[in-house]
């Protein structure tokens, strides 16, 4: 029995991203920050800061997720208290990166929302996150 591959007639949100909905998700939470810019695509876009990524979606293991910068420490301790939820993404999470999965009913999305300003401010210019604390 051979395993079907993706349905490249479908669009290409379907295929490689989050669908409509959680993507419309995803720029709400990664695009309200000091010069953030959504980048790349085909339905998996990332989220850029002066040309450096602070988040990204992907598929991981056929599900929706989005990816983003940790602090020392951070991708251990989400991994590791609910790993359902959270895991270490290939090709960086020895970075520190953390992967969430955003296909559950119950999504946190203001954690995860906070997961993404941390990873914004790590990746930021100084100067854009001072804005940040100046609109507080």
């Amino acid at each position: 029995m051979t395993q079907a591959g993706p349905d490249y007639s479908a669009h290409p949100l379907e295929v490689y991203g989050p669908g409509d909905e959680l993507l419309a998700r995803l720029r709400e939470l990664c695009l309200g920050f000091p010069e953030a810019v959504e980048a790349g695509g085909v339905g998996a876009p990332s989220f850029k800061v002066r040309d450096k990524i602070f988040a990204m979606q992907h598929r991981m293991d056929g599900r929706p997720s989005l990816w983003v910068k940790g602090l020392p420490g951070a991708q251990e301790m989400l991994v590791g208290g609910e790993p359902t939820r959270f895991f270490r993404p290939p090709y960086v999470g020895h970075h520190g990166w953390v992967g969430a999965y955003i296909d559950l009913d119950d999504v946190d999305w203001g954690h995860l929302g906070s997961l993404v300003e941390e990873s914004y401010r790590i990746t930021a210019p100084k100067r854009l996150t001072a804005r940040l604390e100046a609109a507080r």
